[in-house]
C-alpha cells in the first residue's frame, strides 16, 4: 500500500487530522489509516475501542458529516480504517476549505475557493442573481434585437418574435421565477452593467518600444452582446492596417491580421473570462503582433494541446455561451481555437501562439515573419522597432522620418533615437543631406 490522491497513512490519531478528512470528502473521498507509519510500515494503535467511538463523533461535530469506520487486523497488529465518501455540498474545517492533490491536502483560498465552491452547488459564476438588479435596468431595444437575431440564427422559435420580455429571459434562464435577474442578464443585457459588476471592461493598447511605450489606449465598456463589433470597429480604425490590394479590378481592403480569427478571438475572451477576478480583458497592439488576454485558466482537463484539436465545450460562463450561440455568435462544439488556427494559416501568418499566463488565457497573432532584415547584426540584438525601420529603409532609402513614424507607429523623436542607435552600431549611415539624402544599409 501507498498513499495517493484517495489513501493517507498516520501512525496515531490527532484531531487536526480532521482536515484531511474534510479534504477526502470535497474531492473523491478516500480512506485514511490510523496506525501505519507514511512509509507504510504496520505499527498499530493503542484504545481502538475509544477511538472508534470519539472520531466517528468528532468527525460529525466538526464536519458534519458521516463516516464508515473499521478496525483491521494486518500482521498481527490492530489498524483503523476511516473510509470517507465524496459530498455533493461544500465543507469546511474551522471554517476552511481542503482539498486532495495527489497525496497532498491543499487549502483553498480566492478565486479557487470560489470556483469550488460554484462548482459544489452546481452553479456557474454568471447564474448568480443581483438582489438590486431590476428589469428596468435591461435594454429592451437590445434583447429584442437579440431575439430577431436568434430566430434568424434558428436557434431560438419564431414565437419568440411577439413573446413577452421577461417571459422569453425566463426561458433563457436570466430572470429567475420571482423575478430577479442574474449576472449574465445584466452584462448581456443591461443599459450599464459596470453599475453592478466593475470587471466588463475591455482595455485596448498600442505599444512602441516596449510594455513601457505606450503610444495610445481606449477603455471599451457596455453590454457583452454589443461589445465584439465595438472593438472590431474601433481596431479597424485606430490601431490595425488594411493594405490596399487588388482582385481583378475589384478592390481590396484586408486588415493585416484576419478578421475572422480576430472575432472568434475576441469572443473566446468575452464568452469564457473569469468575471469574479478584478481584471480587464486586454488587447495588446505592438508592430509585430497583437496579444488577446482574458483572465481564467483553462477549465480542468482541457490543456492548450487539446484545444488545437477536436475536444469538448467546456464553459465557464454557461448563460452567457448559451446567449452567444443563440444568435449565431459562438458554436457548441468547442471549434473555435481550430477555426483561429486554420484561418491564420491560410492568411500566410505564423501560427497562433496560445497559451495559459498570469491567471488567464493569452492568444498571441503574429505578423508574417518571411522577410527579415538585420535580425542580429555584429552579435547586437535589435528591438522590434528597430527590425522594422530597417525593413523600410531597404524598401525605400529615401523614406522620411515622418513616413516611418506613421508606418512603425511611434513618435518622431522615437523614430531619431531609433535612428542614431542604429547609426551608432555601424548598421545604417546617412548618405548626403537632411534633404534630398538618402539612408544606407552597411551590414
Amino acid at each position: 500500500m501507498n498513499e495517493n490522491q484517495q489513501t493517507e497513512f498516520k501512525e496515531l490519531w490527532k484531531d487536526e487530522f480532521l482536515k484531511h478528512i474534510c479534504a477526502f470528502a470535497n474531492t473523491l473521498g478516500g480512506r485514511l489509516y490510523i496506525g501505519i507509519k507514511f512509509n507504510g510500515t504496520i505499527v498499530g494503535v493503542k484504545d481502538s475501542k475509544k477511538l472508534m467511538e470519539d472520531i466517528p463523533n468528532k468527525i460529525i461535530q466538526m464536519l458534519g458529516i458521516t463516516v464508515n469506520i473499521d478496525s483491521k487486523i494486518i500482521e498481527g497488529k490492530e489498524i483503523i480504517e476511516i473510509h470517507v465518501l465524496p459530498v455533493s455540498v461544500p465543507i469546511s474545517y474551522h471554517s476552511r476549505y481542503y482539498i486532495r492533490s495527489g497525496s497532498t491536502v491543499q487549502e483553498l483560498h480566492g478565486q479557487k475557493l470560489r470556483e469550488f465552491i460554484l462548482k459544489k452547488d452546481n452553479i456557474t459564476w454568471d447564474e448568480i442573481i443581483i438582489p438590486t438588479a431590476q428589469i428596468g435596468d435591461l435594454d429592451i431595444n437590445l434583447i429584442r434585437r437579440f431575439v430577431s437575431k436568434a430566430v434568424n440564427a434558428n436557434r431560438l422559435s419564431v414565437e419568440a418574435l411577439n413573446e413577452d420580455i421577461t417571459l422569453s429571459l425566463k426561458k433563457l434562464d436570466l430572470i429567475k421565477e420571482n423575478g430577479e435577474l442574474t449576472r449574465a442578464a445584466i452584462l448581456l443585457f443591461s443599459n450599464n452593467p459596470h453599475k453592478y459588476i466593475r470587471t466588463a471592461t475591455v482595455k485596448i493598447g498600442r505599444f512602441g518600444l516596449n510594455d513601457a511605450d505606450l503610444i495610445s489606449h481606449d477603455i471599451i465598456e457596455g453590454n457583452l452582446i454589443d461589445m465584439p463589433d465595438k472593438i472590431l470597429d474601433i481596431l479597424r480604425i485606430k490601431y490595425l492596417h488594411s493594405p490596399i490590394s487588388y482582385e481583378g479590378i475589384e478592390r481590396k481592403e484586408r486588415l493585416e491580421y484576419p478578421e475572422k480569427a480576430l472575432r472568434e478571438a475576441i469572443l473566446n475572451a468575452i464568452v469564457h473570462r473569469d468575471y469574479g477576478e478584478q481584471t480587464d480583458i486586454t488587447i495588446r497592439v505592438y508592430n509585430n503582433k497583437l496579444v488577446i488576454w482574458n483572465s481564467g485558466l483553462l477549465i480542468s482537463p482541457l490543456t492548450v494541446d487539446m484545444l488545437k484539436k477536436e475536444h469538448p465545450s467546456k464553459r465557464r460562463n454557461a448563460l452567457i455561451a448559451n446567449i452567444f450561440f443563440r444568435i449565431g455568435y459562438i458554436e457548441a462544439w468547442g471549434r473555435g481555437i481550430i477555426l483561429m488556427t486554420s484561418v491564420t494559416k491560410e492568411a500566410g501568418l505564423p501560427e497562433l501562439l496560445i497559451e495559459e499566463y498570469a491567471g488567464g488565457v493569452q492568444i498571441t497573432f503574429l505578423k508574417d515573419a518571411a522577410e527579415k532584415v538585420g535580425e542580429k547584426v555584429g552579435e547586437k540584438d535589435l528591438s522590434e522597432n528597430q527590425k522594422t525601420i530597417l525593413k523600410e529603409i531597404k524598401k525605400n532609402s529615401r523614406i522620411t522620418i515622418s513616413k516611418l513614424s506613421s508606418l512603425v507607429g511611434i513618435a518622431e523623436k522615437n523614430i531619431e533615437k531609433n535612428l542614431k542607435i542604429l547609426k551608432k552600431a555601424g548598421i545604417i549611415e546617412r548618405i548626403g543631406p537632411a534633404k534630398g539624402g538618402y539612408w544606407e544599409i552597411i551590414n
